[in-house]
């Protein structure tokens, strides 16, 4: 049993305790029925786990010796009770609570599409190479990826995340590793890229289409998210070559953009959990205060195409929103938020990403190239961006009463 479930007394090492062990068929009423039978011999409850997989039952209650000499006949009487309910039951005697867990808590979460048995095993064997013991594991979710997550004490969350990481790529898995706690479930901050995270396209590729200079445009900002050119003198060699188009283009491209599969899922369960969550994008605002107002964003920030008699000069105006900027506008969405930058997470593809998602509290690498895979926190292969929600131990079901709920 895990000691991480319910306690409701502190027993000694040394006091006497039976493990009641109840496995077969779910029904109504299993639970209840094993206490009521329990009841009868004054005991009390030390520890409580129950686990449903396809339909069949393991309940596991850990509970003080009964009155002296009638340990027998509690041991007859539960038996009975189980054999009644078509059930099996197994009673261990044993003594005291669980052991402490080591020091060090991590909770690792493990996606596949599917997840095999070979990489099971190997990410349980690595945790126990690392000097971690697995303490629980629970399913998050069954689609469109397969979702566990694994409680670990006994290792620092570091070390373990440096070898898990390391297997997942061999392994063709995704890993995340964070360190368990409160501030899991109070990361209230959630700041993504645009292009090719929130959404498919690359928007500068999609005006280049316009202008008739696609090829060049695109050469250039592929070269820009591998790290081989400095952002900012791309952007402008690539928007100098979008002077002299009409203003009407902006509503073409807006119609053209295409949401990342997930994205609309991913945003609306998190503002339902009260998350704010806001995009900052080395794209355009005309594009991205548009993605602001139709997903219900709380943030949004990004260059200015400069427009002027209504045609584009082929300039940008104000702030350039780089690398560095990116970090900077999610220390200023965290500070007007009120969300420590702990308690951040960005989510991001290309170079122009990194120091923003090393400044954040979890960084997860999106469908990314292999500098920003090996320098994230946490990395993302599968292309359903909602994926990201089981890093942070939202489950499916969560998930889908979301999707009953018309929020955004």
């Amino acid at each position: 049993m895990s000691a991480s479930q319910t306690s409701s007394s502190d027993v000694p090492a040394d006091v006497p305790t039976l493990l009641v062990k109840i496995f077969g068929k779910d029904r109504p009423g299993i639970t209840a029925g094993l206490f009521d039978t329990l009841a009868a011999y004054s005991v009390d409850v030390v520890d409580i786990e129950q686990v449903v997989t396809r339909g069949r039952m393991v309940l596991c209650a850990l509970v003080t010796e009964p009155p002296p000499g009638l340990e027998g006949d509690l041991r007859a009487t539960v038996h009975s009770w189980a054999e009644s309910m078509k059930m099996q039951a197994e009673i261990i005697s044993g003594l005291g609570d669980n052991r402490p867990r080591g020091l060090g808590r991590s909770l690792v979460t493990v996606l596949g599409h599917p997840l095999t048995a070979e990489a099971t095993a190997a990410i349980a064997a690595r945790i126990t190479k690392t000097g971690g013991n697995i303490d629980r594991i629970f399913r998050l979710a069954k689609y469109p990826v397969t979702a566990v997550e694994f409680a670990v004490s006994g290792v620092e969350t570091e070390p373990l995340r440096t070898a898990l990481v390391t297997d997942a790529a061999r392994l063709g898995i995704d890993v995340a590793v964070v360190a368990a706690g409160l501030y899991r479930r109070a990361q209230r901050l959630v700041v993504m890229d645009v292009d090719s995270t929130l959404i498919q396209d690359e928007v500068i590729e999609l005006f280049a289409a316009h202008a008739g200079c696609e090829d060049k445009v695109a050469e250039v900002t592929a070269s820009a998210m591998r790290g081989e050119l400095d952002f900012e003198q791309s952007l402008h060699a690539r928007v100098a070559l979008l002077e002299g188009l009409d203003v009407s283009v902006v509503d073409k491209v807006r119609s053209e953009v295409r949401l990342t599969p997930g994205a609309r899922t991913l945003i609306r369960t998190l503002k339902r959990l009260g998350y704010q969550v806001g995009v900052v994008s080395g794209g355009f605002t005309q594009v991205t205060d548009d993605l602001k107002e139709r997903l219900g964003l709380d943030f949004a920030h990004a260059n200015t195409l400069e427009i002027v008699d209504g045609r584009l000069t082929g300039k940008v105006t104000g702030e350039i929103v780089d690398r560095a900027g990116k970090a900077r506008l999610l220390r200023r969405f965290a500070a007007e938020a009120g969300v420590p930058l702990s308690q951040t997470v960005a989510i991001g593809d290309g170079a122009n990403d990194l120091d923003m998602l090393n400044a954040a509290g979890l960084g997860v690498a999106f469908n990314a190239k292999p500098v920003v895979r090996e320098a994230a926190h946490a990395a993302v292969n599968v292309p359903f961006l909602d994926t990201v929600l089981y890093l942070l131990g939202i489950t499916r079901e969560e998930v889908e009463a979301a999707d009953t709920l018309d929020i955004v």
